[in-house]
């Protein structure tokens, strides 16, 4: 099996079951917590025209982010998303490259996530009229602290629960729609204020000149389409249906995570167009520039003008809230999502795969970006676009690669259009914001080094999967030859040929006790796999025993692996006598190079790991 493929047994006792209508908080408390700032970016960036840009957004959504992820969803039903869906499509190590870098884009888009949503709770915070006394400007301070509690909370151990998303999320939600309906109204009972706003998109000029002025404008509000990748990875949490069990795809589950896909946007939509509406038309211009009382806080500021302070702060408190849960959120998905590729590719030292060395990490970066912007919202909207169009660009690569190759043409192509879409989006937004690809560019050199040093550092463990054997009869002969009964002999090829010729030099220069034990080891086509199970075929000729194991990773790994299970009287190894430097490329790169050493190698390493010093095998090096 191909790394990255899907395994999933469609068991509900074990992954967990929740109806889509209750999973779908899990994703909200990222994808709706975008409304603390959406609102005021866009009027940042659009001004008059931020409902227009805003409508270009929402089509973004419903026709091209919506449609990709639908087709996401079925093809990795157990939540890994579009990274894995790539990783399978591509081969070797032109995966493994684009894995690390798309972790790049997806560890900008996580961390910006966790900076962006405790900087802006800090500015709801700050601005509140009754902790504005206590808190003064501190925005900074304030954010640092919200990063520490995070992962604090993770260092002592948190689990994301739905029944806290849901508590989170839904009143949230709630207390937006009422903020919503009373700007409304307030528009609809100041009648100058329509008329106004049509003012000010006629001098801008006509409705084609707005038109091409919004899809300019849009690749910065783009970060509002942050939230199908998280609706993506909930999966495993969706009720299917009762035949998913007897299904090879659970459809039910495939079918409920697509509800709630069309659910969440259709739900960001219309809060996303109403709230630009009414914020357009309400807020001065001095309000909503940056470090005016509107600025990052476009719903808050009116919740506060036409509610008053104590349903404002309620408002503020619960903003605050699903902000921190947002960060609480992403925090979560870098720990799956790293832990889930690197170490398992060896591209990662093994301690990644523990939660509170990787938290610290995390933490130090959350700082250190924080820092960079200075706590700022909007300075950070930039390098959160980037990190999300990345990854929904390589979600639409992913998709239109498998329709085409399932010959469905008409969607294939559609989605090819929507890839021209995201590229043009991420494209123009890099462009004008280049934070995004710096701090990305930042995280691929760092996971590309740690990858390329771990990778290294671990081409020495034995790196086998487990075995298992071709038929009955291997396994039998197996049985017989472990235990100190046999000389192993590896050998490139296991033809009578080669047998005899290995066979006579060391008959000629060696005194061997016991009968030959020959193995070949034949490698997977894709060697840039860290770990595989190996393939074992037994058989007797000529009073000597063949052993052919298969699905290697790397030839010299799979003998010192064999010569463990073995435990044979002493091991006879070929020196190639090539190029070294070459040899260990092709060792590195390609599991082959200088067989020999790399076999003595690997096994001294693992004796001084499990200080086996007992019944350890004699070693022959021999030339080739």
């Amino acid at each position: 099996m191909r790394s990255g493929e899907e395994v999933d047994t469609h068991d509900a006792s074990r992954i967990g079951s929740h109806p889509w209508y209750l999973v779908i908080w899990l994703t909200g408390v990222d994808y709706f917590s975008t409304l603390g700032y959406q609102p005021g970016i866009a009027l940042l960036a659009a001004g008059a025209l931020s409902p227009i840009a805003t409508a270009v957004l929402v089509a973004v959504t419903l026709l091209c982010a919506l449609p990709v992820y639908s087709q996401v969803a079925g093809r990795s039903y157990v939540g890994q998303g579009s990274i894995a869906m790539l990783e399978n499509l591509l081969p070797g190590w032109w995966a493994k490259l684009l894995v690390l870098v798309l972790l790049g884009f997806a560890a900008t888009d996580f961390v910006i996530t966790m900076t962006l949503s405790a900087s802006d709770a800090a500015r709801h915070a700050t601005q509140n009229p009754y902790l504005h006394p206590f808190l003064g400007d501190a925005n900074l301070g304030v954010t640092l602290i919200l990063l520490a509690l995070l992962a604090a909370v993770f260092l002592k151990g948190f689990k994301e629960a739905i029944e806290l998303a849901t508590a989170v999320c839904v009143p949230y939600l709630l207390l937006n729609v009422v903020v919503l309906i009373r700007a409304l109204m307030e528009v609809i009972t100041h009648p100058i204020a329509l008329p106004h706003w049509k003012n000010m998109l006629k001098a801008e000029g006509d409705w084609t000149h707005l038109a091409f002025s919004a899809i300019i404008l849009f690749p910065r509000l783009a970060l509002g389409l942050s939230g199908f990748e998280t609706g993506v990875s909930v999966m495993p949490l969706i009720r299917g249906s009762e035949t998913d069990d007897a299904q090879p795809r659970p459809a039910g589950r495939i079918r409920h995570t697509r509800k709630l896909l069309v659910t969440a946007a259709v739900i960001m939509s219309v809060l996303l167009l109403v709230s630009s509406f009414v914020s357009a038309l309400l807020i001065p211009e001095k309000d909503y520039r940056e470090g005016g009382p509107a600025s990052g806080r476009v719903i808050a500021y009116m919740a506060h003008e036409y509610l008053g302070n104590v349903f404002g702060s309620i408002y503020d408190m619960s903003t605050i809230l699903i902000l921190w849960f947002a960060g609480a959120s992403a925090m979560t998905g870098l720990l799956n999502l790293v832990p889930r590729y690197l170490p398992r590719v060896g591209l990662a030292p093994e301690w990644v795969a523990y939660a509170r060395p990787l938290v610290l990490v995390l933490f130090g970066f959350d700082v250190l970006v924080t820092l960079i912007f200075k706590a700022s919202v909007e300075a950070q909207g930039g390098a959160y676009a980037t990190g999300v169009l990345v990854l929904m660009s390589s979600a639409a690569v992913a998709a239109a690669i498998s329709l085409w190759k399932d010959r469905s043409y008409l969607l294939g192509a559609y989605s090819w259009g929507v890839v021209l879409v995201f590229a043009y989006t991420t494209i123009a937004n890099i462009v004008e914001r280049t934070d995004g690809i710096i701090i990305a560019s930042f995280f691929i050199l760092f996971i590309l080094s740690v990858g390329g040093i771990s990778r290294y550092w671990r081409a020495t463990e034995l790196r086998v999967g487990g075995h298992h054997f071709s038929d009955p009869e291997s396994e039998k002969l197996w049985n017989a030859i472990v235990g100190k009964k046999v000389n192993m002999v590896p050998i490139r090829s296991l033809t009578p040929e080669v047998r005899a010729d290995r066979t006579t030099k060391i008959s000629k220069y060696f005194r061997a006790e016991g009968p030959l034990a020959f193995v070949h080891v034949s490698l997977l086509d894709n060697r840039s796999e860290f770990l595989s199970p190996l393939e074992l075929t037994v058989r007797q000729a000529d009073g000597q025993y063949l052993v052919e194991a298969s699905q290697a990773v790397a030839i010299a790994n799979g003998v010192a692996y064999l010569s463990e299970l073995m435990r044979p009287i002493s091991i006879f190894l070929g020196l190639s006598r090539q190029n070294m430097m070459r040899q260990s490329f092709r060792y590195f790169l390609l599991g082959e190079g200088e067989t020999g050493l790399m076999v003595y190698t690997i096994l001294q390493r693992f004796w001084e790991i499990t200080r086996a010093d007992a019944d350890r095998p004699r070693i022959f090096l021999m030339s080739d």
